[in-house]
């Protein structure tokens, strides 16, 4: 072979090359394109929040959302669409809470803003009166015994950690108490169980959230105090042990009831038996809208699959959307897709899941037992065009959890999230509450990421 024609092959080979970089970007510049042009994420997520509003599973509103969505995915054009029955608990809240700081000596009596926690029972008619216990730990129960607790409220104020970056740490070094600590306090005598709302920010907005009591033995009822509420009790305590607190809950746990994970695919071209799954979960506490938590990872899911239907790209691995019902109280749905994609034998290769809120995009978090992170950390000089730079090692997602003794490779999409526990199982999760650029952005990123595993595989 002559000089010319060497010179020739090797430009060949490079213009190969560099065209399969620049096909890769370009595809991801005309996702961006089509998202923050003509996306219907955000009007999506406005029906779901205001049309349908909260959707706590075992509701009408829940049920009406498992529609919505489906009607959504079929509308679109999905090669699929079906609903996967789950049965779910059936958890409501009854009248309003009602709490107020009684025998004060500095300030007498003070209503105090309050939500029962999902799976509370309610309290006596009347509700319950008794003096307060305040701890920060399980341990520190256990140290004052049950001589010291009983026929008391326990009183649990350990705060999020203010210090740590990552919110999500924060919120995990503190959410057992919200989760735990009815049944703990119950072993030790005492008649009801409040907790400090899990958000680093001090306001008058109480946070719900999920509890679970023994299998067997007394069960209390249990609330979440706002933070500001939690702040002035403690100070309270400090000069006043003769404070007390009254607690009115009307909480009820009715029969489990059916409902359904809806799932929308995309079949692929190629490896039709390598599916790759980006989902959410459609239910949400029966406060505020649930628009961040996660009606927002619902229809940026959606619009992933939508994105390569309306741009006309044919996946080669086959695209799954999964809304996933019961997230909240049970994950029950997320046990029952697991538990059929194991019976089936479905190779899921790598799931996504958005449920971190949905503010500015800032990457992945990837659990993978092998070689899959550093793959997808190939692939980050494509999304450093959009402002990411976060492909690490992470958790994935509560819901994709249960695929991970399958093998698959687990995805956590990761905005920024100091905002994100000020409305976390709040009133205040609202869908005014939700950036359209915003939440389209993530949409976008999501798609790029599964468009470029679609191609390449792990």
């Amino acid at each position: 072979m002559n000089l010319r024609i060497r010179i020739s092959v090797l430009a060949l080979l490079a213009s190969s090359f560099v065209f399969g970089q620049e096909s890769d970007s370009a595809v991801a510049r005309r996702i961006f394109t089509e998202e923050l042009t003509n996306g219907k994420s955000y009007e999506m997520l406005e029906y779901l929040c205001t049309r349908i509003g909260s959707r706590l599973s075992g509701s009408p509103q829940a049920a009406a959302a498992v529609e919505w969505s489906k009607q959504q995915m079929e509308k679109f054009g999905f090669d699929k669409v079906t609903l996967q029955e789950v049965m779910v608990p059936h958890w409501v809240r009854g009248a309003a809470e009602y709490a107020v700081i009684v025998n004060s000596k500095a300030i007498g009596s003070r209503e105090v803003p309050v939500l029962a926690l999902g799976g509370s029972i309610a309290t006596p008619p009347g509700g319950i009166t008794a003096n307060v216990v305040e701890v920060h730990s399980f341990e520190e129960l256990e140290e004052l015994g049950k001589k010291n607790i009983q026929g008391k409220i326990v009183f649990y104020n350990r705060p999020l950690d203010p210090t740590l970056i990552s919110t999500g740490s924060a919120y995990g070094g503190a959410v057992d108490q919200r989760h735990s600590g009815a049944k703990h306090a119950a072993r030790y005598g005492a008649v009801a169980a409040i907790v400090r709302s899990m958000t680093t920010q001090h306001d008058d907005v109480p946070h719900t959230g999920s509890m679970r009591y023994d299998t067997v033995g007394t069960k209390i009822p249990t609330a979440a105090i706002s933070t500001n509420a939690a702040d002035l009790l403690s100070s309270l305590l400090k000069d006043d042990s003769d404070v007390q607190f009254h607690l009115e809950l009307h909480c009820e746990t009715l029969p489990d009831v059916k409902s359904y994970n809806v799932i929308g695919e995309i079949r692929g071209s190629e490896f039709p038996d390598e599916i790759i799954l980006v989902g959410g979960h459609l239910d949400s506490w029966d406060v505020g809208h649930g628009a961040h938590d996660d009606g927002g990872g619902c229809v940026q899911s959606i619009e992933v699959l939508r994105l390569f239907k309306v741009l006309g790209i044919i996946p080669k691995r086959t695209l799954r959307a999964v809304m996933f019902m019961n997230e909240e109280n049970g994950m029950n749905g997320a046990k029952e897709y697991a538990a059929q994609a194991k019976a089936k034998g479905e190779n899921h290769i790598v799931a996504i899941e958005s449920d971190a809120g949905v503010f500015t995009p800032r990457g992945f978090g990837v659990y993978s037992e092998g070689d899959g992170l550093a793959k997808i950390q190939r692939w980050l000089p494509i999304f450093k065009d959009y402002n990411i730079y976060q492909i690490e090692k992470g958790w994935g997602g509560a819901d994709i959890n249960k695929l991970k003794d399958q093998g698959t490779v687990l995805i956590g999409f990761r905005p920024d999230t100091q905002r994100y526990f000020d409305l976390h199982h709040t009133n205040s999760d609202t869908f005014d509450k939700v950036n359209k650029r915003e939440l389209e952005l993530g949409a976008a990123t999501m798609a790029v990421l599964v468009y470029l595993l679609s191609e390449h595989g792990l």
